[in-house]
């Protein structure tokens, strides 16, 4: 009996480099990894450079600043940028101030913020949906808008340079972008089936006992979320912190933007201590600092709660 023998064909020069560019499917194309790698590795690179030049340059001393063949790596590490900038900024009852400034109103916005978008998404009421595009136009009227018309109110108070200027408005719905909260909670306690609040009525449950009980449980992932870039823009908010509060209450963006004139100051007696990029981005890291230890020691909790609630932060 015959045996037919089926030999593969041998692969030519052009089949070799078609299935480079196309890949067995299409979609596996190994140039096309190559391509998206590359693309991947410069936009990180993007955005990591500022990072690594501040890290380079406050380590650098006046020397090595001033020479043009050093230029990533000093010659010697230089923490005396890091020694001034945390006088100048009175870094420790500076950073305490900032943190109550920042993590209070934070948390007292995510809290009311939940409220407010369980009752849109779990209560029925007249103009229900006229009061919801009311509260997210707030997030599209300008801040400068009603920002006077508070100030007169809390000069009146007499609220003004004290942290309550700040954390009040979180503690009425108007914290700083608390519209888009509202819009995450909404969003993801209308995901929550309604046969588990009736069921939870039915066995007697009252509304707070269904909401601390059953729908925040469920929502963690939209608390981290609301919570962290709740956090980050109290943290980088400079407008607010300036009207409200002045030179009256310590907080370290403030002090990061007079950082040129009280160093002058400080240090006016001294010319070899004049003030230079070194010790410029040495402040400046400093007050990035905080975030990215936050950030760094959840990010697994951060990420997992931005791809649940599908939100995106600026």
């Amino acid at each position: 009996m015959n045996q037919t023998i089926h030999q593969k064909p041998k692969r030519t020069w052009k089949t070799k480099i078609r299935k480079f560019i196309l890949g067995n499917t299409g979609a596996d194309s190994p140039l096309a990894k190559i391509i998206i790698y590359i693309l991947l590795i410069s936009i990180g690179f993007l955005y990591i450079y500022p990072m690594l030049y501040m890290l380079s340059t406050s380590m650098k001393s006046q020397a090595d600043i001033i020479n043009p063949i050093v230029n990533w790596v000093p010659t010697a590490f230089y923490f005396g940028n890091y020694e001034r900038a945390f006088r100048v900024l009175r870094f420790f009852p500076t950073l305490t101030g900032s943190l109550v400034i920042t993590l209070v109103p934070a948390l007292i916005q995510t809290l009311v913020t939940s409220f407010i978008g369980y009752g849109f998404a779990k209560f029925e009421f007249k103009f229900k949906k006229v009061w919801l595009v009311l509260v997210l136009m707030t997030f599209i009227i300008p801040v400068q808008v009603y920002m006077i018309p508070r100030y007169v109110m809390f000069f009146e108070f007499n609220l003004l340079e004290k942290p309550m200027a700040i954390i009040l408005p979180a503690l009425f719905g108007q914290g700083v972008n608390s519209a888009i909260f509202v819009l995450i909670f909404y969003q993801f306690f209308r995901m929550i089936p309604k046969s588990i609040n009736e069921a939870a009525e039915i066995d007697g449950a009252g509304p707070y006992y269904i909401f601390f009980r059953i729908a925040v449980p469920l929502a963690i992932p939209a608390f981290i979320t609301s919570f962290l870039f709740g956090m980050v823009w109290y943290w980088n908010e400079t407008y607010i912190s300036s009207l409200f509060l002045g030179s009256g209450y310590p907080n370290l963006q403030l002090r990061l933007a007079n950082f040129v004139s009280e160093y002058s100051q400080i240090y006016a007696s001294d010319t070899l201590l004049r003030i230079n990029e070194g010790v410029r981005l040495a402040a400046t890291l400093l007050i990035i600092l905080p975030m990215l230890i936050v950030y760094f020691t959840i990010q697994r909790w951060f990420v997992e709660g931005v791809e649940k609630t599908g939100v995106t932060g600026e």
